[in-house]
């Protein structure tokens, strides 16, 4: 039997797309996707491993057949219109409706974004479906950023007396207290968002990030600049999911690279700061070999001398040397910027050859290099697989940087709030938020629950209860 089925997918490709098993009489028995349609299929070669249902289905199959998609979420929706339209035997998990995780927007005068996998006839405005749920995670936090729509139940919104954390993150514009002008405004923002219409809302969040920096309001101006990477990253997260991963061959191109430097590369490590107009600087540095990225090598960084907050040259001058003193053996340093920051790399690291690679004046489009001789270098091809793979890297650092730098924001944040509680030490913080996962679990909780955190003790309990819920005890 196994060698019967291996003949049916011996011409199965290694590449996405979704997968139909017929028996004898041409019945339809099954339909899956798959991100790689090879490897997907000879799964079935041993049948013990499968599931039950599975098990049973396998015996009757006599003809596979598959379609090419270009990406896996299209495999995904083309897979579930088939199993809707087909109705296939062995599909329980999604003939009674059920559906891959997806977004709704509710009919609301303050709409709620939730996830769900009911009916569609269940919500008004469906957006989905995602691969996965950490797709649709990621999508949500970026709707929040960007949207500062709320995400709570109506019952829990309907009983706020004040702002929850997401409010005080900049994650939700807290309709249960806040007299609300924009809301609906931003709804439609989300809509379009989530159709797909994220480019040119790019280019109108540039236009206005530029026009307040230009009058000098820059915290606006950053609030801005936060949404637009946003929407670039979680752009950018599909096409790379879907290209970068799949289609960079690591080691001809570290094998290129190394031609074109005349070096040898074991490691190469590729460097990004981030800062808010000088407050939480941080650095990261990602590490990439002829095998790929080496997350295990990978390293984060917070600013140490403090005098160089906000100054890019100086930080890296920091991270660099602090990571050839203690972090792995390098053999080449890549840095995002220009020829400052190539200089700096080249005065605290001159035994290892410096590679700068620029984000020229369009990201993403007019990028070039500089070379350890410090030449520069913009013949490239901007297709060509090399150029994708330096641009990926730089993009790797970008992403882990400033994915740092919002997590050491957030803390900052979820300190201040608890910092704010006379008497409420490290001990009681640390008992607080090992107790409820999280500030807002312990804002949200009853005085009968905190009252049972252990070491908190009873006035304490009053204390921190009063000043979450505004009210005398």
């Amino acid at each position: 039997m196994n060698i019967q089925f291996s003949d049916l997918i011996a011409n199965a490709p290694d590449a996405p797309g979704i997968y139909q098993m017929y028996a004898s009489d041409n019945t339809l028995l099954y339909v899956g996707k798959a991100k790689n349609l090879s490897n997907r299929l000879r799964q079935y070669l041993d049948i013990s491993k499968l599931e039950p249902h599975k098990q049973v289905m396998r015996k009757f199959v006599t003809r596979v057949t598959w379609e090419i998609c270009p990406t896996e979420t299209d495999a995904l929706i083309r897979e579930q219109e088939l199993i809707k339209t087909q109705k296939p035997k062995y599909n329980i998990m999604l003939t009674d409706d059920k559906m891959y995780p997806m977004l709704a927007l509710t009919n609301h005068e303050f709409p709620r974004l939730l996830k769900f996998r009911g009916k569609i006839s269940q919500r008004r405005d469906i957006f989905g479906p995602y691969p996965s749920v950490s797709a649709l995670n990621d999508t949500i936090k970026m709707i929040q950023k960007v949207c500062q729509i709320r995400t709570c139940r109506d019952n829990f919104m309907n009983n706020r007396t004040r702002p929850c954390l997401l409010y005080q993150i900049g994650r939700c514009s807290a309709p249960c207290c806040i007299p609300q002008n924009e809301y609906q405004k931003n709804v439609a923002l989300a809509r379009r968002i989530l159709t797909g219409d994220s480019e040119p809302i790019i280019k109108e969040l540039s236009a206005d990030m530029k026009k307040y920096s230009t009058e000098l309001d820059f915290e606006r101006a950053a609030i801005i600049r936060d949404k637009i990477i946003a929407l670039t990253q979680t752009a950018n997260r599909g096409k790379s999911t879907n290209k970068t991963k799949t289609n960079i061959d690591w080691d001809k191109n570290v094998c290129a690279l190394e031609k074109l430097l005349n070096i040898k590369i074991e490691r190469a490590g590729v460097f990004d700061n981030s800062h808010l107009f000088g407050k939480n600087s941080v650095g990261a540095m990602i590490c990439f070999g002829h095998d790929g990225f080496t997350k295990t090598d990978y390293r984060h960084f917070k600013l140490q001398n403090t005098k160089n907050a906000g100054n890019d040259i100086g930080m890296m001058a920091e991270f660099i040397s602090r990571a050839v003193a203690h972090g792995p053996k390098l053999d080449l340093i890549i840095v995002d910027g220009g020829i400052a920051q190539w200089n700096i790399a080249k005065n605290v690291a001159p035994n290892i050859p410096i590679f700068g690679v620029t984000k020229g004046v369009v990201r993403n489009g007019d990028e070039h290099f500089i070379l350890p001789d410090g030449t520069i270098y913009k013949d490239m091809p901007k297709d060509s697989p090399l150029f994708l793979m330096l641009r990926a890297v730089r993009d790797e650092a970008h992403r882990f940087v400033i994915t740092y730098h919002r997590e050491t924001r957030a803390k900052k944040m979820t300190a201040s709030v608890l910092d704010e509680i006379d008497g409420i030490g490290p001990a009681r913080k640390h008992a607080l938020i090992q107790h409820f996962g999280s500030v807002r679990g312990i804002m949200d909780a009853t005085l009968s629950q905190l009252e049972r955190v252990p070491t908190l003790g009873t006035a304490a309990a009053k204390k921190i209860y009063a000043h979450f819920h505004q009210e005398l005890i």
